[in-house]
């Protein structure tokens, strides 16, 4: 708990939930990127797909009737992209591999960019268009030199 007029510091994200236009594809997706992933299917309901690892939660929702089969749309309000962390390099190029077999949309093969030092990533697509990344950093990244120095 923060002390009185200090800032409290958060643990990471405990979960995301996505709204599939078209929840039995999507699922049928997830289904398969997720365990591929390491997160392990704690519900796979009529409505909602949830997995969990790596401290993350990922699911997958059934739209409201009205909302079914309308399309997602990277630059409204909203979700733009959701990345997640590799812990080694040959992660990014192990599901590129994966993603090749499966048929998934790849926006942009593994590569370098100059987000950070070494940032490797591979940028591919749900099947609602909802961009996904997977990169990878060396050693503590961006994220941990900003923790060790607070």
């Amino acid at each position: 708990m923060a002390a009185q007029g200090e800032t409290m510091e958060i643990n990471g994200i405990a979960h995301v939930f996505l709204t599939a236009s078209n929840f039995e594809r999507s699922r049928e997706f997830y289904r398969k990127l997720l365990p591929f992933l390491g997160l392990k299917p704690m519900i796979d309901s009529d409505g909602v797909y949830y997995a969990v690892g790596g401290r993350t939660g990922i699911a997958i929702r059934a739209p409201s009737p009205e909302n079914e089969g309308a399309a997602f749309d990277q630059n409204r309000i909203g979700l733009h992209h959701l990345c997640f962390r590799a812990r080694e390099r040959g992660d990014v190029d192990e599901l590129h591999n994966f993603l090749v077999t499966i048929g998934t949309n790849i926006i942009r093969a593994p590569r370098e960019d100059p987000w950070a030092p070494g940032y490797y990533s591979i940028l591919f697509e749900d099947p609602d268009g909802i961009r996904l990344e997977l990169n990878h950093v060396p050693g503590k990244g961006l994220l941990g030199s900003l923790q060790s120095s607070q």
